[in-house]
């Protein structure tokens, strides 16, 4: 049997390979489920930007 490439290889390789990339991905989704952040019952802390700054320059533009 040539299982070398993907379009000549045989049903099982297939099959294999479908199982691996499902495994693989369950592992993905596992992995990201146990690393997001606990939540607390404290209170949550919001970020108040500061007051708007508004750069000019003294010299006045023309227009050409």
């Amino acid at each position: 049997m040539n299982n070398s490439s993907f379009f000549t290889a045989d049903r099982n390789t297939h099959l294999k390979i479908v199982v691996v990339s499902l495994l693989a991905s369950i592992l993905v989704i596992v992995i990201g489920i146990a690393a997001r952040p606990v939540a607390n019952d404290t209170v949550a802390t919001v970020y108040k930007p500061p007051k708007a700054v508004i750069a000019t320059t003294g010299e006045a533009k023309s227009v050409r």
